[in-house]
């Protein structure tokens, strides 16, 4: 071998295999007597270290643990190395006090204590010693969110009262109280100023805290056309305070139709069925909603629905509802409904409504027979409405969904008035199970209260957003409730599967009906590049009544979102 290759490899190996040989270094805490040693045992520290001075810190750091909990004397007296891998700690505890008295000034506001359990008097307070770091906390952060987040606290004249209390001098370094003096948006800077002042509860002038600040704006995950990109950033200058907010507008708009087809019992021919459903949201940076509604189904009913949503009229917390519904039963009759309410938005998930509603209907054959003739009727409605999003899952956007409407009012036909009142009521919720499985249920029904009744205001419903199964709005009644539930798995996070389980009743005092109706079946979402598609195949019966697979449904739906 080469004389200089050896010396090198003679020299380069023990370098190597150096670290393979190192050893930790333990380390042994003892107190001033064996009781003393135990107390230290009994509060725990790390024994093993790679070197001396991640020991020497661990030491300082235990004196320090000591003096929180009580032992305000706790002195290190050495730190002895006994061997080549052990070190010995003296540490003096002294006697443990568990009670600290802090006294305060008379300008000091004591409603600033509720939040938690001590003993106010009239110029001092009690605690155990063991939570006096964590009061002392708490209490800068609530003197913080007052407007002073520069304020500090410290404890002067320290001094033992006895064996067992301690007392010291609370002293509160307080600074000039801020207040929010400009909002600034960033990323999205036509966002809606509304919805900043009475949705998102900020505006100019008001007493400053950030963390208020941070959890009110989380609520922007809870609005459809906008998300928040980051946490908020405060500039605080000599007489200033600037917030700015980081925002970003989103898609919003939707579309969404369907298109379903089956077996005409009469005509033994395939008839065909489908409706439209835009909405677009926010397109004019008021935070507004449109909403078009078109549907004409396989037993010749065309509805036309269109309704405007716009929030916080005039940086008013008031919003506007108005709607126009036009319903046509082939060449029978025509129905046109409108409506107007003002709503108020409690917060990000409740909302109240109030207005009135009025329906103009219209015999197209002129039978004036006791079913179906012209009336006009009038309400006065009140409602309420909550909704919990998931904004996260394009899949299911909404978690839960309440929706509940009473209308008090009259129909006038023939020049008479008859009383009447109207119900109508949507829920649905997502259970999630875990990560893939979940129970949809869903909720509908309506109720029309009246001494007497005509064919053409009676409610209308079946089909795919009703009970599934059979046909768009083939079903007739005065008071009806449906139960729609689905087993949903997802295969990945854009498809799942589902089953269909649907079940209704209803009654028409008219035809003097009450039944009972069942829907079953299966289905598909599957979240494309166009949008959500969905179908389902479900089958309807009645009660007593066999299935029938020639009455079979096929639902086709996208929902794409722009």
């Amino acid at each position: 071998m080469n004389k200089r290759l050896f010396f090198a490899l003679m020299i380069v190996l023990p370098c190597i295999t150096l670290p393979t040989f190192a050893q930790n270094i333990v380390l042994n805490v003892i107190g001033e007597s064996g009781v003393a040693t135990t107390e230290i045992d009994s509060i725990g520290y790390t024994k093993q270290f790679p070197n001396y001075l991640s020991l020497e810190t661990e030491v300082y750091a235990l004196k320090d643990k000591l003096i929180r909990i009580g032992f305000i004397d706790t002195k290190i007296n050495e730190i002895r190395k006994q061997d080549d891998t052990t070190f010995n700690a003296s540490i003096y505890l002294g006697q443990k006090l568990n009670r600290v008295r802090i006294f305060f000034n008379p300008e000091f506001y004591k409603e600033l204590l509720k939040f938690s359990e001590v003993n106010i008097n009239s110029t001092y307070f009690d605690l155990d010693i063991k939570n006096l770091e964590l009061t002392l906390e708490l209490l800068n952060k609530k003197i913080a969110e007052q407007g002073d987040p520069f304020s500090t606290l410290e404890l002067n004249g320290i001094k033992k009262i006895n064996e067992d209390l301690i007392s010291a001098d609370l002293h509160i370094q307080t600074n000039q109280k801020r207040r929010i003096d400009k909002i600034i948006v960033k990323g999205y800077e036509k966002f809606p100023k509304s919805f900043i002042k009475h949705f998102l509860k900020l505006k100019p002038g008001q007493s400053f805290n950030l963390e208020d600040i941070k959890s009110k704006t989380e609520r922007l995950q809870n609005l459809r056309f906008a998300k928040e990109l980051k946490s908020p950033e405060v500039l605080f200058t000599n007489d200033s305070t600037t917030l700015y907010l980081y925002t970003e507008k989103t898609k919003s708009n939707n579309f969404d139709g369907y298109l379903g087809f089956g077996t005409n019992e009469n005509t033994n021919r395939i008839d065909f069925d489908g409706y439209l459903d835009l909405r677009l949201i926010n397109n004019l940076n008021y935070g507004e909603t449109l909403s078009l509604f078109y549907k004409s189904d396989e037993i010749d009913q065309q509805t036309f629905d269109v309704k405007l949503n716009a929030p916080y009229l005039f940086g008013s917390p008031i919003g506007l509802d108005v709607g126009l519904n036009i319903f046509r039963k082939d060449s029978t009759f025509s129905t046109t409904t409108q409506q107007a309410n003002l709503n108020y938005q409690i917060n990000v998930n409740h909302r109240i409504v109030a207005g009135v509603k009025g329906s103009v209907s219209s015999d197209l054959l002129d039978s004036n027979t006791i079913l179906i003739n012209d009336y006009t009727s009038n309400y006065y409605q009140i409602g309420y409405n909550y909704v919990k999003p998931q904004y996260y899952d394009p899949l299911f956007p909404i978690n839960f969904w309440f929706d509940i409407t009473s209308n008090f009012g009259n129909r006038t036909q023939d020049n008479i008035e008859q009383k009447q009142n109207a119900f109508s009521l949507e829920a649905y919720k997502i259970f999630n199970l875990n990560n893939r499985n979940s129970f949809f249920l869903r909720l509908t029904g309506a109720s029309l209260s009246s001494d007497n009744y005509l064919d053409n205001e009676l409610y209308r419903f079946g089909g795919i957003n009703s009970i599934r199964g059979f046909e768009e709005n083939s079903l007739v009644a005065n008071l009806f409730g449906v139960i729609n539930t689905e087993y949903r798995y997802r295969l990945s996070k854009t498809i799942y599967i589902h089953s269909v389980i649907d079940a209704a009743y209803f009654e028409n005092d008219i035809t003097n009906t009450k039944n009972k109706l069942f829907g079953f079946g299966v289905g598909f979402g599957l979240l494309t590049k166009a949008g959500l598609f969905k179908l389902n195949y479900s089958s309807g019966k009645t009660e007593n009544i066999p299935f029938k697979l020639s009455n079979s449904k096929i639902h086709v739906s996208l929902t794409a979102t722009f």
